[in-house]
């Protein structure tokens, strides 16, 4: 994968702009994954959940054989702004524990609300594994 990043633009903090594939591969799909564990149950705040969302898409990814740095494409639905802002910091622990320094395109949405009413963040992923 090749990162899209014209000179002229300045870089990103946390996501790139694009990526471009150009080899055999398979693609990795995934559904949203929230912050709920394998009983159901949420945690209280959002970095919690953020980080149980991440190491769900991890675990899902290595039954694919693949891993972060295969990840092309995340999209983020948050529920609360406000929150958002204020778990900054451990949002970025828990991406440091999980994507490490993998930074992919990034789509991120604040809206009313998701399906399960205690989540409070829904991430989706799209990957790419080249052959070989």
């Amino acid at each position: 994968m090749r990162v899209l990043q014209p000179a002229e633009w300045s870089k990103p903090r946390g996501f790139s702009h694009g990526v471009m594939v150009d080899a055999p591969g398979r693609w990795v799909v995934l559904a949203g994954q929230t912050g709920g564990d394998e009983k159901g149950d949420y945690a209280a705040d959002l970095a919690a959940q953020v980080a149980t969302a991440l190491k769900r898409i991890m675990k899902l990814l290595a039954e694919a054989n693949a891993g972060p740095e295969h990840i092309v494409r995340l999209t983020w639905y948050l529920t609360d702004r406000s929150e958002h802002e204020a778990a900054g910091a451990g949002i970025g622990a828990a991406w440091k524990e999980t994507l490490g320094r993998n930074f992919p395109p990034s789509t991120l949405l604040y809206i009313g609300g998701l399906v399960d009413t205690q989540a409070k963040v829904e991430i989706e992923v799209t990957a790419f594994v080249p052959n070989g």
